[in-house]
């Protein structure tokens, strides 16, 4: 499988028995030899205990991506065994992102919190083989010993107090720790960072198994991983310290770990992790506020991975061009303006077509029925131009399917009694024009414009406050077709009314 072991002393990883008899050990994990021969299977296993933010999705994209690029499969996981901040509001949110943004996945979604047995199963396997054990420290116990570390400027960790004690099964509470080896080193090859080494003096013996039952992240985490044969992670870099527990745990299993990759975390424009503050918000609030996935997916893959210079990419251009090893070591730094510049981009090119269910939720949140009028896609086509996002076209377009309820304020001044003599000229062309077209309607505002003797945009401005209630729009003769002739003429006696 391409695993180079390097063996310190008498023993190494493939004598079962002896796990905790080597004194020191390093992994390297040559990465080519096992992307050439396994099939490669990422994962996704977000915590459902709150919204799903930019980070989160970005290290979706990059194991979805990797998956496709190697012709592998991805795997969605929830890590649901924190059952007081686990919520389904916040499982529905991950499936909905995951689902707007078209990361489709060949196995899941699974669930730890139906796994619970097979974790205690694993547990009871490493105390019976002297891989684990039970501790009954008292919290009180552990909070005392932490607190003298801390004051001899030591690093908190367990003493080992209950390792060999071989304490029974009890009806009082205990917790189960992973027996971690008290010397050696771990060294892997990290996708991103490189090679990376943790001494195992600076390991304590984590716990793997709550008094209530419940699993700790590290130890569920493993056990997941290799019952469903992953074989790449690639996820954020606050998890760097998790991997030697893991890569420990791996080896009790008798099993090879996964190729591991960190990706760097994102930071905002002031150098901190990436907030609110910063303008960051959750990846289903972007959809709401009319972003597209197209331009999320795009802004996303070029958030710390880059191919040249190229800023467009296609899905399939991401799939063929991403490799694992171009993403940055460095941070990357949130840029809003970044991501506007993106969707505007993408509303501009992408099929009218394609917007349209993007555009109808936006209207249907801003409570606007969007049945009676123009098509959408005649929308999207003139308004597009001029929008950052669908929600934006939406509010912009509100005039094509309803009634406005008064004229802006800067609007009413071209509502005048010298308007009244071409806006009543105008409205009667309207009524008797047989052919509602943009030519026709944009000939009946050079005739009333040159029958008055005055500039076009006098004439049109006019008209478009009584047909929009405001001063903007787009072109005025396509404006007046979308309206329909009806609404036309209804508004047009509407502001002769209002200037009477």
């Amino acid at each position: 499988m391409g695993i180079k072991v390097i063996v310190f002393n008498l023993f190494c990883f493939y004598l079962p028995k002896s796990f905790l008899d080597y004194n020191v050990y390093s992994i390297i994990v040559d990465i080519k030899s096992i992307e050439d021969s396994m099939i490669v299977r990422t994962r996704f296993a977000p915590s459902p205990t709150g919204n799903l933010h930019l980070g989160s999705i970005r290290t979706a994209l990059f194991s979805w991506l990797y998956a496709r690029h190697m012709g592998g499969e991805f795997i969605l996981r929830i890590e649901d065994t924190d059952q007081e901040r686990s919520t389904k509001e916040a499982i529905d949110i991950i499936l909905e992102s995951m689902d707007w943004l078209g990361l489709n996945y060949e196995e899941g979604p699974f669930y730890q919190s139906k796994r619970l047995e097979r974790y205690r199963e694993v547990a009871d396997q490493f105390i019976d083989a002297g891989l684990a054990y039970r501790c009954n420290c008292s919290k009180e116990r552990i909070d005392d010993l932490r607190a003298k570390q801390l004051a001899n400027k030591q690093k908190p960790r367990y003493d080992g107090h209950c390792r060999n004690k071989n304490l029974p099964h009890s009806n009082e509470p205990y917790v189960v720790r992973f027996k971690n080896p008290e010397d050696g080193v771990v060294t892997y090859d990290d996708l991103i960072l490189g090679q990376i080494s943790f001494q195992n003096s600076e390991l304590d013996d984590l716990v793997i198994m709550r008094p209530s039952g419940f699993p700790t992240f590290n130890f569920c985490v493993v056990v997941d991983d290799f019952d469903m044969k992953i074989s790449h992670v690639i996820r954020g870099a606050d998890h760097v310290n998790n991997t030697p527990r893991q890569i420990n745990i791996f080896r009790a299993l008798n099993a090879t770990p996964p190729v591991y990759g960190h990706v760097p975390l994102i930071l905002g424009s002031d150098g901190k992790l990436l907030a609110k503050r910063h303008g960051a918000r959750s990846v289903l609030q972007y959809r709401d506020d009319g972003f597209l996935p197209e331009a999320m997916l795009n802004y996303l893959v070029r958030l710390g991975w880059s191919h040249g210079d190229q800023e467009i990419f296609s899905r399939e251009e991401m799939i063929k061009l991403f490799d694992a090893k171009d993403i940055n070591k460095a941070a990357a730094a949130f840029n809003q303006d970044k991501l506007i510049w993106l969707n505007r981009h993408y509303l501009k090119t992408l099929a009218p077509e394609s917007l349209v269910e993007g555009l109808k939720k936006e209207f249907a949140d801003q409570k606007i029925d969007c049945s009676d009028g123009p098509s959408l896609v005649e929308v999207i086509k003139i308004q597009r131009e001029r929008s950052e996002t669908l929600r934006e076209i939406a509010a912009k377009s509100h005039y094509f399917y309803q009634d406005f309820s008064d004229y802006e304020s800067q609007a009413k001044k071209h509502l005048t009694r010298e308007s009244v003599k071409f806006l009543a000229a105008a409205k009667h062309r309207f009524e008797i024009l047989p052919d509602w077209t943009d030519a026709s309607l944009h000939q009946i505002l050079e005739d009333v414009a040159k029958e008055f003797e005055l500039k076009l945009g006098v004439v049109a401005q006019a008209i478009r406050v009584a047909m929009t209630g405001s001063t903007i729009s787009p072109p005025l003769n396509i404006t007046l077709r979308l309206i329909g002739k009806k609404r036309v003429l209804e508004r047009m006696a509407r502001a002769l009314a209002f200037i009477s």
